[in-house]
């Protein structure tokens, strides 16, 4: 390879070169005039060639430097974009963009996230909450290009875990058990007396092809479920301030209730869950495709799902 000169002397020739002035590229580098005719004088010693005429306050371009001027402006610009494509790498190494259900996302992964702080105080998580992270069907077509073009490292999602290209890691499952406020908890005495109370329902769980609800739980104590009197929210954290309101019982996930449940905002009406077939799932591109804090993240999340809130 050609061995080249000294980048700043190219640096400052470009520039005096753009500017047809030292005195102008002086004040563009913030150096003085000397220093670029020092510079420009060693380059062409260098070369071997003139790259100015000299005139009185001013200087104009000899052809090789009028020839050399756009490729050489090009290549700093080319440059400059490299290693702004690396400072931006250095910045957006440790950030990592995490998607999931907004009552998890909101009720189970924020409360934890000092923890991760802890343990990674330079990263930087940015969390998204979407119903999008919901499968519907059994068979999903979510897979890693789905990933990348939403711009997500890490998703908990929400269902039966068959993906495409993705090997999902089980986090949670989807155990729902009766909870209200502790006023109308106290009205509960059996089965048929809650039967008679307002039900809330978070419609998240009407997405699935195996519908999980009140009329499952009913089901499963081998009792008539008749009719209900369900009141339907869009998300589970709309259900639960219903809950807390008391305005009626909740068929919730102990695990992301648990600070209103400890806070006494909300007590079970019931120790027997029901057991759903679907779960919360961890999914990335895996440790092959996936970021070194993406994989950071995903094994924290799989860790803290076996400690306490």
């Amino acid at each position: 390879m050609l061995r080249l000169p000294s980048l700043t002397s190219l640096a400052y020739f470009e520039v005096a070169a753009r500017t047809r002035s030292f005195a102008a590229a002086a004040k563009e580098l913030n150096v003085t005039p000397a220093a670029i005719s020092h510079q420009i004088k060693g380059l062409e010693e260098y070369l071997g060639v003139e790259l100015f005429v000299r005139h009185h306050r001013r200087v104009s371009l000899t052809p090789a430097a009028r020839e050399a001027l756009p490729d050489l402006h090009e290549g700093f610009q080319a440059l400059e974009n490299a290693v702004e494509k690396i400072r931006s790498y250095g910045e957006e190494r440790l950030i990592v963009t995490v998607c999931a259900e907004p009552l998890f996302a909101t009720k189970w992964i924020v409360p934890r996230l000092h923890r991760f702080y802890a343990i990674c105080p330079d990263a930087e998580v940015r969390l998204q909450a979407s119903l999008q992270t919901v499968d519907r069907a059994r068979e999903s077509a979510f897979g890693v290009a789905d990933l990348k073009r939403a711009g997500i490292d890490v998703s908990v999602r929400l269902g039966y875990g068959n993906y495409v290209d993705i090997e999902p890691q089980r986090l949670m499952g989807l155990e729902l058990i009766p909870m209200s406020a502790p006023e109308l908890a106290s009205t509960v005495t059996g089965i048929d007396s809650l039967r008679e109370l307002p039900l809330l329902c978070d419609s998240t769980l009407d997405r699935f092809e195996e519908t999980c609800g009140w009329k499952a739980w009913f089901r499963q104590h081998s009792s008539e479920v008749g009719a209900l009197r369900e009141l339907r929210f869009g998300n589970g954290l709309l259900a639960q301030e219903a809950a807390v309101a008391g305005q009626g019982v909740l068929l919730g996930i102990q695990g992301l209730h648990q600070a209103e449940l400890n806070a006494g905002k909300l007590e079970l009406v019931s120790d027997i869950p029901l057991n759903c077939e679907q779960a919360y799932y961890v999914a990335s591109a895996g440790p092959d495709l996936e970021r070194s804090i993406a994989g950071q993240f995903r094994e924290w999340l799989l860790d803290e799902a076996h400690k306490p809130a």
